[in-house]
């Protein structure tokens, strides 16, 4: 069993930002229109070039390893957003990037991946979620970069953080999907340690909510896992290393269902012309589901890498 992740310190999450400067986007916060019971605000990780959140985390840990580290490249396990992060920063630092997909992957994604010079390897699902668990693949070359259980991934992502409670200093309530942890643990300890009054939820699909389900169990448990159109969160357990600090930080776990989430990515086209895949709008789907007793809620749009077929049957009126 690996050891805790603590809390990041702020000190560590500003030095993430001066890191990752010039090449990140400050995502804009803009309102959603749409009837709810708070002010929901949008945190538009959509825009970053990459289309996902994940830039952050991975540019942050790339920058910040020694010239030796990088020698024989970087890796990861990721169904796609870490990948394309992670294949973003090697590409900028001229180092060899490869990745480590589960062979349910989206092509969308995996395209995508390979546009930026990676290298793309599928395995099944198992196998790779031991990578996840394990933080090696055995028999790679370069050093890995786990995609969200790693301090310098969540300085990157608690980046977010300091935005959103610059650009709307009374928020109550952040929501983040949940995937590994990373990002909402990572937003959780910027913005608690500027604004220590607002709670932080993880947001996650009904039914594949093992964030939920460890609350609910008092400890990290492992839930049956099963695929859906909602690709970057609910994964098989909740990380032993992640489980101290996301019990912590995080004010507790919301969740929405399928038809919820596919009906926020259609509202989110309509009323925002945005693009979110469907982790990404989990968060916008709770905020619509759920009363929370408050008047200011920002959500992170974590990402909006979706095949366009889905992203059709979605706008029809469907679930893929």
């Amino acid at each position: 069993m690996r050891p805790p992740l603590g809390p990041i310190p702020l000190v560590d999450i500003e030095a993430a930002r001066a890191r990752i400067a010039g090449s990140v986007l400050r995502t804009p916060l803009v309102r959603l229109r749409a009837d709810a019971r708070a002010d929901v605000h949008l945190k538009l990780e959509t825009l970053q070039p990459i289309g996902s959140f994940k830039l952050r985390g991975a540019l942050n840990a790339v920058r910040a390893l020694p010239p030796e580290r990088l020698r024989d490249g970087v890796y990861t396990a990721s169904a796609g957003n870490m990948a394309q992060g992670l294949a973003w920063a090697a590409r900028e630092l001229g180092v060899p990037c490869r990745i480590v997909a589960p062979d349910h992957a989206p092509q969308t994604k995996l395209d995508a991946i390979e546009r930026l010079g990676a290298t793309v390897r599928r395995v099944p699902f198992t196998e790779w979620w031991r990578a996840i668990v394990e933080h090696d693949v055995a028999g790679e070359p370069g050093t890995f970069i786990h995609p969200g259980a790693d301090p310098a991934m969540m300085a990157g992502n608690g980046t977010i953080g300091l935005e959103i409670v610059e650009d709307l200093p009374d928020v109550d309530a952040i929501l983040v999907p949940y995937g590994s942890g990373g990002l909402a643990c990572g937003i959780a300890c910027a913005a608690r340690a500027l604004r220590p009054a607002v709670r932080v939820f993880a947001c996650e699909l009904e039914g594949r909510a093992p964030f939920a389900a460890s609350l609910e169990a008092g400890r990290a448990v492992a839930i049956e896992y099963t695929t859906s159109f909602v690709d970057g969160i609910g994964g098989k357990s909740v990380l032993d290393e992640m489980w101290p600090l996301a019990k912590d930080r995080l004010a507790g776990a919301l969740t929405a269902s399928l038809r919820e989430i596919a009906d926020a990515i259609r509202l989110l086209a309509e009323r925002t012309r945005v693009i979110a895949e469907g982790a990404g709008a989990a968060s916008v789907a709770a905020a619509l589901r759920h009363d929370l007793g408050v008047r200011r809620v920002a959500c992170v749009v974590s990402g909006g890498n979706i095949d366009t077929a889905k992203l059709a049957t979605i706008l029809g009126g469907g679930i893929p």
